[in-house]
């Protein structure tokens, strides 16, 4: 039997390019992500998406498609042997990318999407639902619902994820609490989404995204304390330059350390007590 793709009793972690990019950026990324794979407990899934369908302008790079986007993914499964993970948008889409990849992925903006969900539910594949940023984490029960309404006789493993909540004009903020909301809500491991939830959507040049890097760090500890199961966290060698969000990207060389602190306060906020001696 297949180990969990989401386990609840190990720490886990989805990362990659925020879009599908060149081959190079692709293997490089995926290549150190195999590489940190070995010491991350409950092991590491590749994403990157073969198209960024909620752009904030009519411009901006959306991706290779899907034809090309999952041939990618493809290659870098077979590649690393790791894991994989991308964005579907609509129903159509769901099936064939089922056919490459592990998890199918719902975007935050789709998360009440019937049919998406259902259909997504239907491939028996895993699942990881966004949380919207305008939901309270208990509104994720109904997203959820959807998904194991078609699974039919195979168990769809489900994850649902936290990533910031709108707070007035182009910010989000998180609430550690929606962790252990959406986790009861929903009886689903709760990944913690440490880079979209720096997003700043709207406020960069041009009204493109951008994001408040330097609080990844910190927010991403504080929900592994939390009580979240998982990680998601986007990583580029370059994010400047990366194609999608990169003011909202941790750097490649910088992930392992994150990865490993992540690890301890993972360890320390679930070891018992010691008990103390008699006197």
């Amino acid at each position: 039997m297949p180990a969990p793709l989401f386990p609840r009793d190990r720490l886990f972690v989805i990362a990659g390019p925020c879009v599908i990019e060149s081959d190079r950026v692709n293997m490089r990324v995926a290549n150190t992500l195999a590489k940190l794979a070995e010491r991350v407990p409950g092991g590491i899934i590749f994403k990157a998406s073969f198209d960024k369908a909620n752009r904030s302008n009519v411009g901006a790079h959306r991706g290779p498609g899907i034809e090309e986007g999952l041939d990618a993914l493809a290659e870098i499964g077979e590649r690393t042997g790791l894991r994989l993970l991308t964005d579907v948008h609509d129903a159509q889409q769901c099936a064939l990318a089922a056919d490459v990849v592990d998890v199918l992925q719902i975007p935050a903006f789709l998360c009440r999407q019937t049919d998406l969900l259902m259909a997504a539910g239907a491939t028996g594949r895993a699942v990881n639902v966004k949380k919207g940023q305008w939901l309270q984490p208990e509104g994720m029960r109904g997203a959820v619902d959807k998904v194991r309404s078609r699974q039919g006789r195979h168990r769809t493993e489900i994850a649902v994820t936290e990533r910031g909540t709108f707070f007035g004009y182009g910010d989000l903020v998180v609430d550690m609490r929606s962790i252990s909301r959406m986790a009861a809500a929903t009886e689903c491991p709760v990944v913690f989404d440490g880079t979209h939830s720096v997003q700043q959507p709207g406020r960069g040049r041009g009204g493109a995204s951008g994001g408040v890097r330097e609080m990844i760090r910190p927010l991403t500890l504080a929900a592994i304390a939390a009580g979240a199961n998982g990680l998601f966290l986007e990583t580029h060698p370059d994010p400047d330059r990366a194609l999608s969000d990169g003011p909202n990207m941790i750097p490649l060389n910088r992930l392992g350390d994150l990865v490993d602190r992540a690890i301890d306060v993972w360890a320390a906020a679930r070891s018992r007590a010691p008990k103390r001696a008699k006197r």
